[in-house]
């Protein structure tokens, strides 16, 4: 089945019992027993619901694991992953990551016993180096966010292989329709379902896949006990959205790359930041591990003076959090999406003040071109 076809036909399709095309939306808290453990799969929405597992399956088979699961939000999905750690285990983690990354790792987790160390992982050499004793895994964002660094998962899966260690992808920016990081050798992805695979800005949802029984087994024990799950509403929200994310996913690059074209001549932009541009340093490593490459692009303008200016010209960027929406989104990572890094760290890593995101959308790219050009005038 091709990945287009997947998105329609992946999972569960529709529902056996009334014939309806859409899975329907199972609002339950409960189900009856027969008799005691004598239920028809479903026993308690904790544990399981026919909508969210629609939806598990789906992203199952779009990202060629062995089981999905869905939760509450993005960062509930992470948590969920670290707690397969315990205390006194080590990960060690891509640097430029999402700025709720670096929170949960660095402000809560460490609280349990759980160690980390960030890592430029666009350069291998990197993770053997920050290797211990207690290392349990490998936390790797590619493209990264916001600076769209690369890096390479199937190396970066060996590594993990041969010290016995998990690799654990986030595919937020990617989605399973230009990256499949299983078939690279990864043990776990996650996403912030948020984002592309829902699209639209109106479900808040994380998704993870597990490459194994063992795996599965251990998440969903976590989930259960936990219980960050994603509703049934949402879980359809979900599958509504990913039914058009291969035509999404193309019409956001295709525009991207005009923007992209844009941005490389004009004065105002200091660097730009796409791994889909020749100049980017991991260019021929996305080339090999990525079908497309994707709706993000960063660009520095110099200053927050200028950056300010920016925001406040733009007419169909909406200054938001956030990415992967129908409609264009623009931000500042300093004080947005990365403000829970400290400053200081920011600039070891080049998120700076002048750093401006934008998550490209879906509107006429002339439209989008005309309203940047007068921005930057």
């Amino acid at each position: 089945m091709r990945r287009k076809t997947k998105l329609i036909h992946g999972g569960v399709a529709g529902d056996p019992h009334t014939g309806a095309v859409s899975v329907p939306i199972y609002q339950v808290s409960t189900y009856k027993q027969e008799g005691v453990g004598g239920h028809k799969g479903y026993e308690y929405s904790r544990t399981g619901n026919p909508t969210r597992h629609a939806l598990e399956e789906l992203i199952k088979d779009l990202e060629e694991g062995y089981a999905g699961f869905a939760f509450s939000s993005g960062m509930a999905a992470i948590t969920a992953v670290m707690m397969l750690f315990n205390s006194g285990d080590h990960v060690i983690l891509t640097d430029d990551v999402y700025g709720g990354t670096y929170r949960v790792m660095t402000k809560v987790l460490h609280r349990l016993g759980i160690e980390s160390t960030f890592v430029d992982t666009s350069d291998l050499t990197n993770i053997e180096k920050q290797l211990r004793p207690n290392t349990k895994a490998i936390y790797i964002e590619t493209p990264t966010n916001p600076l769209l660094k690369i890096t390479d998962l199937k190396e970066a899966a060996a590594i993990a292989k041969r010290h016995g260690l998990l690799t654990i992808v986030d595919n937020t920016f990617s989605t399973p329709y230009w990256q499949t990081p299983i078939a690279l050798g990864a043990d776990i992805v996650v996403h912030s379902a948020t984002k592309y695979l829902g699209g639209h800005s109106d479900v808040v949802a994380g998704l993870v896949v597990v490459n194994s029984e063992p795996l599965a087994t251990d998440l969903h024990f976590i989930q259960n006990s936990t219980g960050g799950i994603l509703g049934p509403q949402d879980s359809w929200l979900l599958m509504r959205g990913i039914k058009t994310l291969g035509i999404r996913m193309e019409e956001h690059e295709q525009n991207t790359r005009k923007i992209v074209e844009f941005l490389a001549g004009h004065p105002a932009v200091k660097n730009i930041y796409y791994p889909g541009l020749e100049t980017h340093p991991n260019h021929e490593i996305a080339k090999k591990q990525m079908r497309g490459f994707g709706g993000m692009v960063s660009f520095d303008v110099g200053s927050a003076e200028k950056a300010d200016q920016l925001l406040n010209r733009v007419q169909y960027f909406t200054l938001a959090e956030s990415l992967g929406a129908v409609e264009s989104l623009i931000s500042l990572p300093a004080k947005m999406t990365h403000a829970s890094i400290p400053q200081k760290r920011r600039e070891e890593l080049g998120i700076t003040d002048g750093l401006v995101r934008i998550s490209v959308g879906l509107e006429d790219v002339e439209d989008l071109l005309e309203d940047l050009a007068q921005a930057l005038a």
